[in-house]
């Protein structure tokens, strides 16, 4: 009898590819457009993951929503823009070793890969087509279609999607909402270090790697747990 089939969810930004500058650049034209004070960097990174609308609400807690709703629509008008200018591979490189893992995750039997990323729709297929990793995922979820981590939706969306279940499924972040994301939908949680939030942040995950090269061995640990 064969083994069930295992779902490996990833998230995108600060975990795939490193999209700082560009994520810092947009939220930068997107206040200043509308004439306010740029939050720092540090409050900018903070909040890569959310949903445009929880992060504005974030960044900007005494605006009126109308307002929160104009710094969203500035921000992607911001970040289409540049990435049609400098290219989304150039402004949102992958981080070492991610391609590598990605083709040797793919290439196991039994083995599906999934994004689970507050990008938008667009976003996600523009990133992923100047990579060249359309046909690594069979399941994409994004802020279009979910309501903003931690909410489970994108994870039990991609569940229902492949027919995996939560014991064989893994969220794979850099943040704490991925993690509090993978705890809300009953799967393990790794986290990354290398990402925008710190390791004291990702105390909901499973287990902390510090590279793509250590992944295999962790999702070994977590399937055995699991049998």
């Amino acid at each position: 009898m064969s083994a069930p089939p295992c779902l490996i969810l990833f998230d995108v930004d600060g975990t795939l590819v490193d999209s700082q500058g560009a994520i810092v650049a947009a939220m930068t034209a997107a206040f200043a457009g509308l004439g306010l004070d740029v939050p720092a960097r540090a409050a900018i990174l903070s909040i890569v993951g959310l949903s445009l609308d929880h992060a504005m609400a974030r960044l900007a807690p005494d605006l009126p929503r109308t307002r929160q709703a104009e710094l969203v629509a500035g921000y992607k008008h911001a970040y289409n823009a540049q990435g049609q200018a400098d290219g989304a591979a150039r402004g949102s490189p992958l981080y070492p070793g991610a391609l590598q893992m990605l083709e040797q995750l793919n290439a196991a039997p039994g083995t599906l890969l999934g994004v689970a990323t507050g990008k938008s729709q667009r976003g996600l297929r523009a990133l992923l087509a100047a990579h060249g990793l359309e046909r690594m995922f069979v399941t994409t979820q994004v802020a279009d279609h979910h309501p903003s981590k931690p909410h489970p939706s994108m994870i039990l969306t991609a569940m229902a999607e492949t027919g995996v279940a939560p014991e064989q499924t893994v969220m794979i972040g850099d943040t704490s909402y991925d993690m509090d994301m993978a705890r809300a939908a009953n799967v393990a949680g790794i986290g990354v270090s290398w990402g925008y939030h710190g390791r004291a942040q990702l105390s909901a995950a499973r287990q902390v790697i510090d590279g793509f090269d250590a992944l295999p061995a962790c999702l070994n640990e977590i399937w055995k747990t699991t049998a």
